[in-house]
C-alpha cells in the first residue's frame, strides 16, 4: 500500500490523471510498465494498455507481445519494416510515441531509477542535469518517477505478475550506466542514486548559450560590450555594470522594472548618495538594519552615479519593484 500511496500522491503533485480519468499505459512487458498497468488499475484509474512490437528481436519480441496480450490485455502495434531503418534507441522512442499520439492520456512506466540513469547520460553528453518531466510536451505522463525499478520488481512479484526481461539491454547505453556506472557509484555513496535523482529536480539553469554568451560578456570589464540574448533583448557591459536595454531586471529575488532607459541597475560603490539629497547609502543600509555581508550584493537603481531607488528601501515612483 506504501508504494501504491506514493504513486498516487507523485500524480496528484504533478496533475498527471484525473482522479479515476481513462489512460493508456504503453508498455513493454517489463517490470517497470507491468507495475504501472496494474498499479493504476489498483488506485482506480481506467488503465488500458498498448504495445509496440518492432519485431527486432525474433522470438523474443513475440514473447513480449504474447505476454502483454494475454497478462495486460494489451492492444498491439506492428510498425512496418519501413519505419525501422536505423533504428536507435532514441528513433524507436519516438516511434512509439508518433504511433500512439491518437490515443487516450498516455503514461510510461519510467521511475527514479531512469531518472539517475538519464541525468548521468545527459551529464556526460552535454553538461546538463535535465531530467525526466513528469509530463512530457505531447501529454505522455510519467506516473512512476517515485519508484526505484527494484520496488517495480518487487511489485510484480508480489503480484504474481512474471514480468520480461529485454536480453538486449546490457548492450544499450542505459545498460552501460545501469550494469557499470550506478554500481560503482554505489560504492563511493550508498546515497548516490537519491543525491542524481534530486538534480532532476533543481530549478532548470539557463539555455547554455545563453549562459555562455552572458560569461563572455561579464569576463572581462574593459570597455563597453554588447551582446544580442534573442526574442529582442540584448545586453550591454559598461565596465562593471550590467543593464538590460529591453524588459525588466531580475536581480537576486527582486524584479526592478522602470520605463526610463536612463536608469540602471548596480551594486553600491564607494561615496553612493540618494539623488538630490545628502544622505549616504551606507547609512540608508545602516538604518534599515541591512546586514553587513548582504549591502555588497544588495541592488540600486542609479541615473548616472545618483542613487535613485533601493529595492525594499527607498522608493521611487519611476522604479516598481516586486520581490518573488
Amino acid at each position: 500500500m506504501e508504494l501504491l500511496e506514493r504513486i498516487e500522491a507523485h500524480i496528484r503533485r504533478h496533475v498527471l490523471i484525473e482522479p479515476g480519468g481513462e489512460v493508456t499505459c504503453l508498455v513493454s512487458g517489463g517490470a517497470d510498465s507491468t507495475c504501472l498497468w496494474h498499479a493504476l488499475n489498483q488506485l482506480g484509474y481506467r488503465a488500458s494498455a498498448v504495445h509496440v512490437n518492432y519485431g527486432l528481436r525474433g522470438d523474443e519480441s513475440e514473447g513480449d507481445s504474447s505476454y502483454c496480450v494475454e497478462v495486460l490485455h494489451a492492444r498491439v502495434i506492428r510498425p512496418s519494416n519501413r519505419l525501422l531503418l536505423g533504428p536507435t534507441e532514441a528513433a524507436l522512442r519516438d516511434l512509439r510515441y508518433s504511433l500512439t499520439e491518437n490515443l487516450a492520456l498516455r503514461a510510461t512506466g519510467h521511475t527514479a531509477s531512469d531518472q539517475v540513469e538519464t541525468v548521468l547520460y545527459r551529464l556526460a553528453a552535454s553538461g546538463s542535469t535535465r531530467g525526466i518531466k513528469p509530463r512530457r510536451e505531447d501529454g505522455v505522463v510519467r506516473p512512476l518517477l517515485s519508484v526505484w525499478r527494484e520496488e517495480t520488481e518487487a511489485y510484480c512479484r508480489e503480484h504474481g505478475l512474471a514480468y520480461r526481461t529485454d536480453s538486449t539491454n546490457p548492450d544499450t547505453l542505459r545498460g552501460l550506466i545501469r550494469e557499470q556506472i550506478v554500481p560503482l557509484l554505489r560504492r563511493l555513496h550508498p546515497a548516490a542514486e537519491q543525491n542524481l535523482a534530486r538534480l532532476a529536480d533543481e530549478r532548470p539553469r539557463l539555455p547554455r548559450q545563453l549562459e555562455d554568451t552572458l560569461f563572455e560578456l561579464l569576463a572581462t570589464r574593459d570597455g563597453t560590450k554588447h551582446a544580442d540574448l534573442g526574442q529582442g533583448i540584448g545586453a550591454t557591459r559598461e565596465y562593471d555594470r550590467l543593464s538590460l536595454a529591453q524588459g525588466p531586471v531580475r536581480w537576486g529575488p527582486w524584479l526592478i522594472d522602470a520605463d526610463d532607459p536612463a536608469l540602471e541597475v548596480r551594486t553600491r560603490r564607494p561615496g553612493d548618495r540618494l539623488a538630490g539629497r545628502a544622505k549616504k547609502l551606507q547609512d540608508v543600509f545602516v538604518d534599515a538594519k541591512v546586514p553587513r555581508a548582504e549591502r555588497d550584493d544588495w541592488p540600486v537603481v542609479v541615473r548616472e552615479n545618483e542613487v535613485v531607488a533601493v529595492p525594499g528601501i527607498v522608493e521611487d515612483a519611476e522604479v516598481r519593484v516586486t520581490r518573488a
